[in-house]
């Protein structure tokens, strides 16, 4: 039986820096399997939605069950750019950009490329706050996330 996971992710900043949160919804044959989130006190929205989905990546990698394929939804045009355009050019040209300025968040590309290479990944730009169920769901829990770090401040 062939085992599609897709998933939804998200994350967002109060402030740019400021507190922000991260999450992601897995399924599977349209069953929620796991939702989770988190949070950073001072980080960017950038930081979170790339967050999000190393994140999700990570869970499914500690599953160590065989997955045919993972369609990952994200509403970030940054990320999903980054990973499947963006990346080859900055590793090639040493982790700067076509202006030649460093790479932002290099650390997070590294890891998401690192976790991305390991599994049989598709990348799908979702419109945000469309009415697209899971990724308000994912919207809500990096809201509360936010409110919670703000809370306590």
């Amino acid at each position: 039986m062939l085992r599609k996971l897709i998933v939804f992710t998200d994350g967002g900043c109060s402030g740019n820096p400021g507190p922000g949160g991260w999450a992601f919804v897995i399924t599977q044959d349209g069953q929620e399997l796991i939702a989770s989130s988190g949070g950073d006190r001072q980080t960017t929205n950038n930081r979170m939605e790339l967050t999000a989905v190393i994140e999700a990546l990570r869970h499914i990698l500690k599953m160590q069950e065989p997955v045919d394929s993972i369609e990952i939804n994200t509403d970030s045009q940054y990320v999903k750019n980054g990973i499947t355009q963006w990346i080859h050019n900055w590793k090639r040209n040493g982790w700067r950009t076509a202006s030649k300025d460093p790479v932002k968040n290099k650390e997070y590309w590294i890891a998401l490329d690192e976790l991305a290479g390991k599994l049989p990944i598709s990348w799908k730009w979702v419109k945000g706050h469309a009415g697209i169920d899971l990724n308000e769901k994912c919207d809500s829990l990096v809201r509360k996330e936010m409110d919670a770090i703000l809370s306590g401040l």
